[in-house]
């Protein structure tokens, strides 16, 4: 029988605060976006695309992000 092929299915954890004040946390990003030599950067556009979606989906915006920081804990 063949093997599954190997998947790396481990998150990193950022809190979000936004410009507005509000704050999210612990949203996932998957670790393998955040392996090259640009650090955590690639963080901010994944979730700003996902609050995209979430804005289409549910029809309320999102304000733009202030700043993310990797959440403590990790």
């Amino acid at each position: 029988m063949a093997r599954k092929k190997a998947t790396d299915n481990t998150y990193v954890l950022f809190d979000v605060e936004y410009e507005d004040g509000t704050r999210t946390s612990n949203r996932k990003v998957r670790s393998p976006e955040l392996l090259g030599p640009e650090g955590d950067e690639p963080a901010l556009g994944i979730i700003e695309a996902e609050d995209r979606k979430i804005e289409v989906m549910s029809g309320k915006p999102r304000g733009p992000i202030r700043s993310i920081a990797r959440a403590l804990g990790q």
